[in-house]
């Protein structure tokens, strides 16, 4: 099996959640059987919502592609990086190595077309993600079209929330009301793109089918992972080989 690096620490527990899922994915009746996986547990990686929401602070984007450098040096065979607001630098950790990065976002975009074709995506995430379009161009390619939340305030105030003290009950039911009002705007699926809100995911509450991006990284990673595709099958930019993975 290939080793899977992981851009992690954005937030920790959020990485661990990732590594339990992909734990949880694979049958396995020894160590052997599980996927290798090389983890940079980075808490130190500049805020992204810094950067990007209130534009201060180090730059993440250098930070990212020396993280994957590390990661690939240490013999990582494929790179993931569970969190989608960082995904903004998703074009810097793919060129900093010559190895298949797996791109969360672009697979979570094929998954929703699979299951609404040309349809509206709720997108539950960071307010990062609207402003700098993070997913505007692979809904685009998808044939797809987002749909946010009108209260970016009350959704912030709930990612700070789940990193300080965790996930919680009153988390989950604040989710569920975003959904709900991105339902009630035309959304036709919803995907869980923020990894702190992965980790409430069966607390969730929606009227249409709620799926979560993270799960699409674990089965895509899992299945690069004991697939016979050498590393150097998948070329850097090569978009549709990096969804690919996933199916």
């Amino acid at each position: 099996m290939r080793r899977i690096g992981v851009l992690g620490g954005m937030g920790p527990e959020a990485t661990i959640y990732f590594m339990q899922k992909v734990v949880d994915a694979v049958q396995a009746r020894d160590d052997a059987d599980h996927i290798p996986l090389l983890v940079d547990n980075n808490t130190q990686v500049p805020s992204r919502i810094a950067a990007i929401l209130e534009g201060r602070g180090e730059d993440p984007g250098p930070v990212l592609a020396q993280m994957a450098k590390g990661l690939v040096a240490a013999g990582a065979e494929a790179l993931v990086m569970p969190c989608n607001t960082a995904h903004y630098y998703a074009d810097q950790v793919a060129a900093a190595t010559d190895k298949p990065f797996l791109n969360m976002v672009e697979m979570a975009c094929a998954e929703a077309a699979r299951i609404s074709p040309g349809g509206k995506v709720g997108l539950l995430g960071s307010p990062a993600l609207q402003q700098v379009g993070v997913f505007e161009r692979a809904l685009a390619d998808a044939g797809l079209s987002p749909v946010y939340a009108s209260e970016q305030g009350r959704v912030l105030a709930t990612i700070r929330s789940i990193k300080s003290q965790g996930p919680s009950e009153f988390a989950a039911h604040t989710l569920s009301d975003v959904c709900a009002q991105m339902e009630a705007d035309g959304a036709d699926v919803i995907c869980i793109c923020c990894t702190e809100f992965s980790l409430l995911t069966t607390d969730i509450v929606a009227k249409v089918q709620v799926f979560d991006a993270l799960q699409v990284l674990v089965s895509a990673a899992v299945e690069y992972s004991r697939s016979g595709v050498s590393s150097s099958d998948v070329k850097e930019g090569d978009d549709e080989a990096r969804i690919a993975t996933s199916l």
